[in-house]
């Protein structure tokens, strides 16, 4: 492997960990904070991506705008959606028993597949990435790295500073923290904890929507998508420790770059390293890499 493949190869996990981090930390925030097993949260990355092909003729016809104005009008979409969700459905699931979380999480998967279905249909969409960020930026002699990958690289990273200053800077940060550890306590406080929780999970699904919308010109749009990225990132979670965000950004970068380079030099065992790094490290550490909080 010479310098540039090496280069592009860590530029790729690089890109491939952060957007990973921006759908797992919207678990993190569901799962870790909230105490609820959401299964239906691929479900939300796959409504993104198909917000990115199905709102752009609207959207041009509606607002004039492009795909930045698509972005910005499905995450208002995705809040929302979020905050109805949680009101609607994830309200009655806090004080319930797992096994009752995993089956209304697994409906709503079913629910949310057949409305794709019925809306959409069953066929592979491509979403064209602006022609702003089409281009590439070379790389040694003969190679080339798409702008657009770098430019999924700088969301995630602005995202991931925003909700650090978030969580560890503001009020607001503070009474989501005491939450997500003394419900009572914050109860007792005059706290209104049932909008703190549905501000929480709607932040939740926008952050899954936004990563679909941002990975849909890299990806295709297709159905069954939010699938794979569930399991992955239920990994990261675990890796990271359950309700920590530093820890989703650290477990989703490691697994970045053990399933790139996996797939580069070792692609026969490249499916299960990911597991197998799962596996080392909660033998290693079995409450994950990091604590919440």
């Amino acid at each position: 492997m010479d310098l540039a493949t090496f280069l592009i190869q860590c530029l790729n996990a690089l890109q491939y960990g952060l957007l990973l981090f921006l759908v797992a930390s919207g678990l993190t925030l569901i799962f870790g904070i909230m105490g609820v097993i959401n299964l239906a949260h691929g479900s939300f990355y796959m409504i993104g991506a198909y917000m990115a092909f199905a709102l752009s003729p609207l959207v041009a016809s509606t607002f004039g705008g492009g795909f930045f104005a698509v972005l910005a009008v499905g995450t208002v979409l995705a809040i929302v959606l979020g905050y109805v969700l949680e009101w609607v459905f994830y309200s009655y699931l806090y004080e319930r028993e797992h096994l009752q979380q995993v089956l209304m999480t697994y409906g709503l998967i079913l629910v949310f597949e057949e409305l794709r279905s019925l809306l959409v249909g069953d066929d592979v969409h491509g979403v064209p990435a602006p022609p702003l960020l089409a281009g590439t930026l070379p790389l040694g002699d003969v190679m080339t790295y798409p702008v657009y990958r770098l430019f999924i690289s700088g969301v995630c990273i602005v995202l991931a500073l925003g909700m650090y200053f978030v969580f560890t800077r503001t009020r607001l940060g503070m009474m989501i923290r005491a939450g997500s550890t003394n419900r009572e306590m914050v109860q007792s406080l005059g706290i209104d904890i049932q909008f703190l929780y549905r501000v929480v999970f709607a932040a939740g699904v926008a952050l899954a929507a936004l990563a679909g919308m941002v990975a849909a010109p890299v990806s295709s749009v297709y159905p069954g998508m939010g699938s794979s990225v569930l399991i992955i990132c239920f990994v990261v979670v675990v890796i990271g420790g359950i309700g920590s965000i530093r820890g989703a950004l650290v477990a989703a970068l490691l697994i970045g770059f053990v399933d790139t380079f996996g797939k580069v030099l070792v692609p026969q065992a490249a499916g299960v390293l990911v597991y197998v790094l799962m596996a080392l490290i909660l033998l290693w550490k079995p409450d994950g890499l990091f604590k919440a909080g």
